[in-house]
């Protein structure tokens, strides 16, 4: 991986975000109404039911707020990996195998309009909900939730990465990729406690979005995990689980390319 070519892919990235800016505020703005939706949504949810399972609005937002920066985090930085498909469709990928940089590195860093608006969006929506939960915010804290964040941004890259390594055998897998997404978005709003057993172990062990916001919330919050009873420590794990999960979907990723023949266009 060549630094300087990172250096110069988010440097035509801030060029372009400069020449387009009404792009770029319609954007924000657009960012900025589908969260304060989903937390509109999360309001209007707790008000009719005050507590779920145990977790009040606040603490609801909270684990939205965690979720919120691994997921952006993972925007910002690794979200055109879910593009490799098109690429492959295209025939736009081949170029990259003939190229002295690796193709992952090159299906990242492909120029287009990258802003990190919703990754400063969620640090702001972090720093409000942990005021509003009232969370002991000391060095630990200061250095715990940046590893989170970074863990959650590998769990959903490395799921990404997974889906996107398929298209070396399945070229469509679209919608393989939605609703992926949208079972991440929808099922991490909420304490995993409220789903059946199998939607827990699945949310925490197969696809593990819990470790992006649930264990970590359960174990900052000091409260008891009633999913699936296990310790609130198990939060700690999430740049580990972040880790592993990409490490695996990248060992699938050369897997793939060894076997990728084009597409023939």
């Amino acid at each position: 991986m060549s630094f300087a070519a990172y250096a110069q892919y988010w440097r035509i990235n801030l060029l372009t975000m400069i020449e387009y800016r009404a792009n770029f505020f319609m954007w924000f703005g657009f960012t900025i109404m589908y969260h304060a939706t989903a937390v509109a949504a999360l309001w209007v949810t707790l008000h009719a039911f005050p507590s779920m399972n145990g977790w009040d609005f606040r603490e609801v937002a909270f684990l939205y707020g965690l979720w919120m920066l691994g997921h952006s985090f993972h925007n910002t930085f690794f979200f055109t990996v879910g593009d490799v498909p098109n690429m492959i469709r295209e025939g736009r990928f081949d170029r990259f195998l003939v190229r002295p940089l690796d193709p992952l590195f090159q299906a990242m860093t492909v120029p287009q309009q990258i802003w990190p608006d919703e990754l400063a969006l969620a640090v702001v929506f972090f720093c409000v909900a942990s005021v509003l939960v009232g969370v002991h915010v000391d060095a630990a804290f200061v250095l715990y939730v940046p590893l989170v964040a970074i863990g959650g941004a590998l769990i959903d890259f490395g799921i990404q990465l997974a889906i996107a390594t398929a298209s070396f055998w399945a070229i469509k897998i679209d919608t393989l990729r939605w609703i992926v997404m949208s079972l991440e978005q929808d099922f991490t709003r909420y304490p995993i406690s409220i789903y059946s057993r199998g939607v827990r172990v699945f949310l925490s062990f197969v696809f593990p979005f819990a470790f992006m916001n649930y264990f970590p919330a359960t174990f900052l919050l000091h409260k008891t995990d009633g999913a699936l009873h296990l310790s609130p420590l198990l939060g700690l794990f999430t740049p580990v689980v972040g880790i592993l999960w990409f490490a695996l979907a990248y060992a699938f990723w050369r897997r793939g390319l060894n076997h990728y023949q084009g597409t023939g266009s």
